[in-house]
C-alpha cells in the first residue's frame, strides 16, 4: 500500500454504495480473487467522468466488467463504451454481466490481444481508461495517444506497482524488473510527451492522469 492505511480507511468509511447490481459484482470479483478498481479509485473515477462528459470511451483490460459498468453510470446519454479483455475465462463473465446490468447496447466488448485490437481501432476516444497488463502500458502508448482526441483524458491505473516502483531495479525481485523498468520508462514518457500534461497521484495504487493537447513554451 503507498497511501497510510488510516488514511484510506477514513476515505473509504464515508464512501456511498454503488448501485445494487455494481455492488453484487464487486463482491463476486472479489470472492473469486479477480481484482476490482479500489474504492477511492471508483471516487476519483466517478468524479472525473462528470467533469469530462465523455461520449466515446476506451477501456484497456475488462476483467469481469466492473469498471466498465461503473464508468457506464456517471456518463452522459449516448455514450458508448469499447472495452478490450484477451484473457477467455474472463470473457464470458463480462458479458454476462453487462446483460445482468441490461448495458449490452451502450458496452461493447472487443476480445483479443490489445496491442492488436489497438493497432486496428479508429478513434477519437475522448477518455481512455488503461488498466490491463502493467508491463504493456509503454508499448499500448503510441496507439493509445492515436486514438486519444485533443483535450482528452488518459486515466492509468496501479503506476505504483504497491511502491515497488519508487525503489531501485536492484531492491525488487528479479521476476519483477522487467515491469519494473517498463513502468518507470511509461510514467517518464506522459511527464515528457510534448501532446500530454501529466499528474501522478499517490491515490489507490497510483494513478496517472494525462490530458492530451500541445502547449506553447514561453520564452522569456
Amino acid at each position: 500500500m503507498i497511501v497510510d492505511e488510516r488514511v484510506v480507511t477514513f476515505i473509504n468509511s464515508l464512501d456511498t454504495e454503488n448501485i445494487e447490481i455494481l455492488e453484487e459484482i464487486e463482491r463476486e470479483a472479489r470472492a473469486s480473487s479477480v481484482p476490482v478498481i479500489r474504492r477511492e479509485m471508483q471516487s476519483f473515477l466517478k468524479a472525473l467522468l462528470l467533469i469530462k462528459k465523455p461520449m466515446r470511451v476506451l477501456e484497456v483490460g475488462t476483467a469481469v466488467g466492473f469498471s466498465a459498468l461503473l464508468m457506464s453510470e456517471y456518463v452522459p446519454e449516448g455514450c458508448r463504451i469499447t472495452t478490450i479483455e484477451n484473457y477467455e475465462k474472463r470473457i464470458p463473465i463480462a458479458r454476462e454481466n453487462f446483460r445482468r446490468a441490461g448495458k449490452e447496447e451502450m458496452i461493447t466488448l472487443i476480445e483479443g490481444d490489445a496491442s492488436e485490437v489497438l493497432r486496428d481501432l479508429e478513434g477519437p476516444y475522448d477518455f481512455i481508461f488503461m488498466d490491463a497488463a502493467k508491463g504493456q502500458y509503454i508499448h499500448y502508448l503510441p496507439d493509445v495517444l492515436r486514438l486519444l482526441e485533443d483535450g482528452g483524458c488518459l486515466v492509468s491505473d496501479n503506476v505504483m506497482q504497491d511502491g515497488e516502483i519508487f525503489e531501485s531495479r536492484f531492491a525488487v525481485e528479479r521476476r519483477s524488473r522487467t515491469i519494473h523498468a517498463r513502468m518507470r520508462e511509461y510514467l517518464y514518457e506522459l511527464k515528457h510527451n510534448k501532446e500530454l500534461t501529466t499528474s501522478i497521484i499517490p491515490l489507490g495504487d497510483g494513478v496517472a492522469l494525462s490530458v492530451k493537447g500541445k502547449y506553447n513554451e514561453q520564452t522569456s
